[in-house]
Formats: C-alpha cells, structure tokens, sequence
C-alpha cells in the first residue's frame, strides 16, 4: 500500500478511505477523529467523532451537548479498528487531550501531529515520538527565527514587573483552552501564590483544568474591585486586552503570552508594553528534532511556514511533501474566545 493510498488530503481535511474517517475534517463529515479542542481542528455538526475523554469534553464546553451525533472517548494507546484500519492516539503535549493519531493498514503507519510541542508543560502529558513510515507535522513556527527559549524566564519577566510597578494591574493575553492554564501553572511553579483573576471567557475551561491540576486561587474579574486589582495578574482572550472591559483595570500594563511574540513588530502592532514568548506549538528546534526522532523516511507538512520545512528535510535526504490544507491556523491569531456574559454587559 502507498502512504496516498491509506491518507490524503481533501476538501474536508486529510481523509482515510479505506477507514472512512476524516482527521480534524474543516466540514462536516460523517465520521471524524479529532487531535485536540482547538476551533480550527475541532468544529461542530459531524457524524461521529473519536478523540480522547478530555477532548470531547473541552468539544462540549466549547461547542455545546449537540457538538456531534456521537462522540466516542477513546485513551492514549488504545487499539480502534475502524474498516480494517488500526487507530491509536498518542500525547502530543499541545493541550489537555490532545493527541497525535498513528493510522496503520498492511504494514504501513502514518502518524498525524495535529498541533504539538517537545517541551513539558505541567497541564497535559508530554510529547511522545512515535516510529513511523510517514510523518504529517504542522509548521505554525517552521522558519529558524522561531526559538522560543525558556518559558519559565518569560514567566519571571512578568514576576518582575509586577514587583516594579506593584500598583499597576498586569494583563495578559492568553488564548482560552491550554495557554491560559499553562501560564497560571507556570507562575505557580514560580512561586506567585496571590490569586489570579480571569475573564469570564477563560473561566469554564480553566475550572475544567483545575479539576485535574493545581492552578491555586482563582478569582473572577467580574467579582473585583480596583483595589483588588491593583498589583495582580489578570488573564484575559488577547482581543479584550485593548476592550472597553479593559477600563476597569488601575493602570493596566498589557502582556501577551505567543510564540509570535518573537516578532517584535507583531507586539507593537497590539500595543503590547511586555511581550511574552511562551507557546503550545513546536519551534523551528522542536519540528526538526521530531522529524529526526520518528524516524520517518517521509515526512507531510501541514499549515504554518511548509516550504522551510519541506526544503530542510530534502536537505537531509528525506522526501518532503507540503500538503496545503486550508482552514487551519494558529490558535492566537484566528481563534474567538469561548462565549462568557460580563456581569457590566461589556464585549467579553
């Protein structure tokens, strides 16, 4: 069997037709396997979907009961035959539940990224390389500029400033399923013990996280007063960072926390004072190092800097292929917060 022959892409994403499933599909189809909870690899309106527990879940809160007609939980490692196809999912380290997807059928396997990252995060289980035939990765940071460095020096950046200017309310964008978790995780870990407060868009998914990790005091912005929130850490969806629902803040210092903070100008572009560059997608080091580490001959690239990639892997005598899916993208750029009432009716 040719790897074209088990999956390629189509209108609606990369399909399997010997299984009859579609991978993270951006239309509805009948049967669809997701990788994570993300709005531009998991949509409404589908058959039947197979991901994990956690991410049917973050599907439900985030899309409602109806998201699909079925929804079938399935754990890490676990062996599905779907039409004489074996489909397991494996960590990807990206979010809570998200997974990589090894499709296998007469002694061929393809694994599929979905989106991922090769560094630990305390809110979800860690990237796993799995051996395989062909290799689909994503690209979002696929040029060499992308090194994200050290999140935890990111995280005490922001620890000082707040110690500098202890009157100033600190606020920070953060996208609402993974990034906001993991921020609060990191200034845990880092020692802030105060409580944090959250946009009420971030507040559903981040009590769904608490359930399962140690994110200490939370605290509703809605619920505070300006004395309150002189000196504290707010997170919020980056788009509120310059709303009217920004106002109540004392003197609000605006940070945002993105792998694209790396592009200086993009910070300046949305009046951003403290740049952040923390991400829940590989960097160029981590997509290259993957690649290596699957050991796939072959290796399909999928939305983000393709062409980079693809020319790095011919470099080293691998067959790269850019698949030019459309209707993906990076999270922090393309994705609106989940829905939340404001207590004051602002835009949320």
């Amino acid at each position: 069997m040719r790897p074209e022959e088990l999956l390629c892409p189509s209108p609606a994403g990369l399909y399997c037709r010997p299984g009859r499933f579609h991978i993270d599909p951006v239309r509805p189809v009948e049967r669809a396997l997701i990788t994570h909870a993300h709005s531009d690899h998991a949509r409404p309106g589908h058959g039947a979907v197979l991901a994990t527990a956690e991410t049917i879940d973050l599907m439900r809160l985030r899309l409602g009961e109806n998201f699909a007609r079925t929804a079938q939980a399935v754990r890490y490692g676990e062996q599905v035959r779907l039409d004489g196809v074996t489909v397991r999912l494996h960590p990807a380290g990206h979010v809570l539940g998200s997974a990589q997807i090894a499709v296998e059928a007469q002694g061929l396997r393809i694994v599929a990224s979905g989106d991922y990252k090769d560094v630990a995060d305390p809110t979800c289980l860690p990237f796993e390389p799995l051996a395989c035939d062909v290799f689909i990765t994503e690209a979002t940071f696929g040029l060499p500029v992308f090194r994200h460095g050290d999140p935890g020096a990111e995280i005490a950046k922001l620890l000082r400033s707040v110690a500098l200017f202890p009157e100033r309310a600190h606020l920070v964008g953060a996208y609402a399923l993974g990034k906001a978790q993991r921020v609060i995780a990191l200034l845990r870990a880092a020692g802030h013990d105060r409580p944090i407060y959250l946009h009420g868009a971030l507040e559903p998914i981040t009590r769904y996280y608490a359930r399962r990790t140690d994110l200490g005091a939370l605290r509703a912005v809605r619920d505070a007063t300006r004395a309150d929130l002189a000196g504290a850490i707010a997170l919020c969806p980056p788009s509120a960072l310059q709303d009217l629902w920004s106002r109540r803040f004392p003197d609000p210092l605006t940070a945002f926390a993105s792998g694209w903070m790396r592009v200086r100008a993009r910070a300046r572009q949305r009046g951003v004072e403290l740049p952040l560059v923390i991400s829940d997608h590989a960097d160029w080091d981590g997509l290259t190092a993957t690649v290596a580490a699957t050991g796939a001959p072959e290796i399909w690239i999928t939305h983000g800097a393709e062409d980079a990639l693809a020319h790095w892997c011919e470099a080293r005598g691998l067959a790269a292929r850019p698949l030019r899916l459309v209707g993906y993208g990076d999270e922090d750029e393309t994705d609106a917060p989940a829905p939340a009432a404001d207590s004051e009716g602002e835009s949320p």
